[in-house]
């Protein structure tokens, strides 16, 4: 980092996202799962359907949060999103308190407003870490996803210190919502007195809206295809974070699979590191072939012969090849190969991935553990048939433009 007083903003802007790693995997632990559904009287798998609606706020918000970021700050998109999180962790509290009256409701009216935070974070703190590291930008980003996966990789810790039993008997993790959601506002009272590059706003840059770009834009069959693995990678690793551990529960018969996070969580961090040195030899295009490729036997696998040690294997695997930046990946290929528009395809594969956390998250609530393993199986060789499509055609594509 060439300019050093930036350092305390961008630690803080991490720490926004180290916290944002327990917000978004914590409906998807067993023990969670089984402590809300409990309280409001419900089947487990039904608590999926809260997991989706993070997405239905991420539908709703990303139209109108990037062009807010960028005309009225990175500061003020920050804040919305510190204070809208805030809300989700402490509403969860509420919801569970709740119980049978209403908290199901509570629970998820307070995750489409952590879909939304969600939304406005990653618009605020994308661009500002970039900017604040702008002479390793790629290397800041990655930071990000860095933060989300070793808080993801402690969440089984986090949740044996915080479980408590109310005055009826019930378990409660209240204690790690209310620590989280205090935790937002402080950040998001921080940011406010941090210093800011906001270099496209200082240049005077007018940012053109989402959907006044769509109308300039002609879309071909390959970047459909590119949308379309936005899509089908996220739904590759939101299926296995919100739902295997209610497969090796029910199907493989751990009675405890909590530790399956910290293997996916692992296997994610290390592919991190190695995947950033693999693509300065390999082209970022082919990791969208192998990993899905690599995801899909592991799911296969994985159904066909459920053990405690094939759900171990597969955690570490699929948070190596599913989570392990390949959405990420996804959106650099789009942008090489449409280098022309650039924030109009990144728009629409992480509307894309958005709209797969909704849709495919709400089916899986109504279904059992081994019908999520064989939709998330089909779900991923649609992806790996369109990796193998987008590399067929991508040697044509480079050479068009």
């Amino acid at each position: 980092m060439k300019d050093k007083k930036y350092l305390p903003s961008v630690l803080i802007m991490y720490l926004n996202y180290f916290i944002h790693g327990v917000g978004c995997s914590v409906l998807g632990q067993a023990v969670i799962k089984e402590s809300l559904a409990t309280s409001w009287g419900c089947d487990p798998m039904s608590i999926t359907k809260i997991s989706a609606a993070l997405g239905l706020g991420r539908l709703v918000a990303l139209p109108f949060a990037g062009p807010l970021s960028d005309k009225l700050g990175r500061k003020i998109s920050m804040f919305i999103g510190g204070l809208s999180y805030a809300v989700y962790m402490i509403g969860l509290v509420f919801a569970f308190n709740a119980g049978v009256n209403g908290g199901h409701t509570i629970a998820y009216v307070c995750a489409i407003v952590g879909g939304i935070a969600n939304s406005f974070l990653d618009t605020g703190i994308y661009p500002a870490v970039a900017e604040a590291i702008s002479d390793a930008p790629g290397v800041a980003t990655m930071g990000i996803k860095f933060f989300i996966s070793v808080s993801q990789m402690f969440l089984p810790f986090f949740l044996g210190v915080a479980v408590s039993t109310t005055a009826t008997g019930a378990t409660s993790y209240n204690h790690l919502f209310w620590v989280c959601g205090i935790a937002y506002v402080v950040l998001a009272a921080l940011i406010l007195f941090c210093p800011m590059p906001d270099t496209d706003s200082a240049n005077g840059e007018k940012k053109q809206g989402l959907i006044a770009s769509m109308k300039e834009t002609h879309f071909s069959i390959e970047s459909i295809a590119m949308i379309l693995i936005g899509f089908t990678c996220t739904g590759t690793f939101q299926l296995w974070l919100n739902c295997a551990q209610n497969f090796a529960k029910d199907v493989a018969g751990w009675a405890d699979p909590s530790a399956m996070q910290t293997y996916y969580s692992m296997g994610t961090l290390i592919a991190l590191i190695v995947t950033s040195f693999l693509t300065r030899k390999i082209k970022d295009v082919r990791f969208i072939l192998a990993y899905p490729a690599i995801c899909l036997a592991m799911l296969i696998v994985v159904l066909v012969a459920p053990s405690q040690t094939m759900c171990t294997i597969g955690a570490f695997v699929i948070g190596w090849a599913g989570a392990g930046g390949l959405l990420q990946i996804a959106t650099s290929v789009c942008n090489m190969i449409f280098p022309k528009i650039k924030g109009t395809v990144t728009a629409l594969v992480m509307i894309a991935s958005s709209l797969c956390n909704y849709t495919i998250l709400t089916a899986a609530g109504n279904m059992t553990p081994s019908g999520v393993m064989t939709m998330n199986i089909v779900l991923t060789a649609v992806g790996v048939l369109l990796g193998l499509y987008v590399n067929l055609r991508y040697k044509n594509l480079v050479a068009q433009d």
